[in-house]
């Protein structure tokens, strides 16, 4: 992928897609973290990045292939963010939108040349509010770049 394909990818938006925060499963979750009881129907924090991420509307397989690169090229999860907006809501579906919001391509001198993407999802309740916002991005390295 050449400099220029990369920067064309900001403002690339995702498809829509959902996640349902099923309540076996937020038990099985909170469980598993050995979670401090939480309000009835509220969902535990770490959903905002759950649902994000599960409801981006593409697979990473989709994602690394947009930008050039495949799992087997060895992109590594760069950072991570969440905004709070509202608590969310154990039982509701959420509507997952978002896109790419950055690209850089760096040197380094161990790692050689590689690509940094970004991108940006918001977890939209069911009445069209933004109920969070997690921001990601993964680093990809370019051996033939």
């Amino acid at each position: 992928m050449t400099l220029d394909d990369l920067e064309r990818l900001v403002g690339v938006e995702f498809p829509v897609g959902e996640f349902t925060i099923e309540g076996y499963e937020h038990w099985l979750m909170a469980d598993a973290i050995a979670s401090p009881p939480l309000p009835a129907t509220v969902a535990h924090p770490m959903y905002a990045y759950y649902a994000a991420l599960g409801g981006m509307g593409l697979t990473l397989d989709e994602l690394f292939a947009m930008v050039g690169s495949s799992a087997a090229d060895g992109p590594m999860f760069g950072e991570a963010g969440l905004e709070f907006r509202e608590a969310m809501r154990v039982g509701e579906t959420y509507r997952v939108e978002g896109g790419i919001t950055g690209a850089a391509r760096k040197t380094g001198k161990r790692a050689g040349v590689f690509d940094i993407v970004s991108f940006e999802l918001r977890v939209v309740d069911p009445s069209g509010a933004v109920a969070a916002v997690s921001t990601n991005s993964f680093v990809f390295p370019r051996r033939t770049a």
